[in-house]
Order: C-alpha cells, then structure tokens, then sequence
C-alpha cells in the first residue's frame, strides 16, 4: 500500500518531463544525444516535482531551501515591480506563489496551491530574468 501511494508522485514527475520538457518531441540523431538530453531532463524534472512536494509540505521555511541568492532576488524583485530585493528572503511559500504568478496562477483563493506546471514555466521565465537580474546588478 505504501508503494501505491507513491505512485502519484511518479506520475506527477514522468508528466513534467513529458508535457515540461517535451522529451517526445526531441528530434535527435542518434541514442546518446537524446540520453544526454533526458540526462538533463530528468534534473530539471525532479527539481520542479521536489519544489512542488516542498512548498506544500513545508510552506514556512525561508525559500533559501531550495532558491540561490540570485533566484529569490530576482524574483522578488521581477514580481514586486522593485528595484531592491527585501533584506530578508521570503517564505518558500511567498516565493512558490510568486513563481506560480510568473508561470500563470491566478493566485485566486479557490486555486489553491501552484501546481508542477504552472512552476515550470515559471521557472523557465525565472531563468531569463536572474540573468537579466545578474547583468544589472554587478
């Protein structure tokens, strides 16, 4: 019974990198390019299925768990429309949000919690815009 209830998860991770990553529309020449593709698609699967059991696990810890420096400040700074990150980091919980808003959650009461989806595609729009953060900031 305990497997079967982790079976959820599994899903939850081959669907990001199904439908996230789009591993099926790869159109790669040979065998180990595509293992080194899903090499690397596997990582970035996990992280976004590891950030969403986080933040829903343990919303109060600070976001430093799972963001670097550059990540949370950018997108504090991205989505609050500042031009200075806050002395202290935010909860996993505000920054799961705020990287929900930038991947298309509504953040509307009913919606409940930002879900592997809406994260990756923010986490994809995140990347850009910490490198952005980056370059204007140093």
């Amino acid at each position: 019974m305990e497997w079967y209830a982790r079976r959820w998860g599994i899903e939850c991770y081959h669907r990001i990198i199904k439908s996230g990553c789009r591993v099926e529309a790869r159109q790669l020449e040979s065998a180990r390019r595509l293992c080194n593709a899903l090499a690397i698609d596997m990582i970035i699967a996990w992280r976004i299925h590891y950030l969403t059991t986080l933040g829903q696990e343990t919303p109060d810890v600070p976001c430093t768990v799972y963001f670097s420096d550059s990540e949370w400040k950018a997108l504090t700074t991205f989505a609050n429309k500042v031009k200075e990150p806050p002395d202290l980091p935010p909860s996993l919980n505000d920054a799961v949000r705020l990287l929900g808003k930038l991947g298309g959650h509504l953040g509307r009461r009913g919606d409940g919690h930002p879900g592997s989806e809406v994260l990756w595609r923010g986490m994809s729009r995140l990347a850009d815009i910490e490198v952005a953060y980056e370059l204007y900031t140093t």
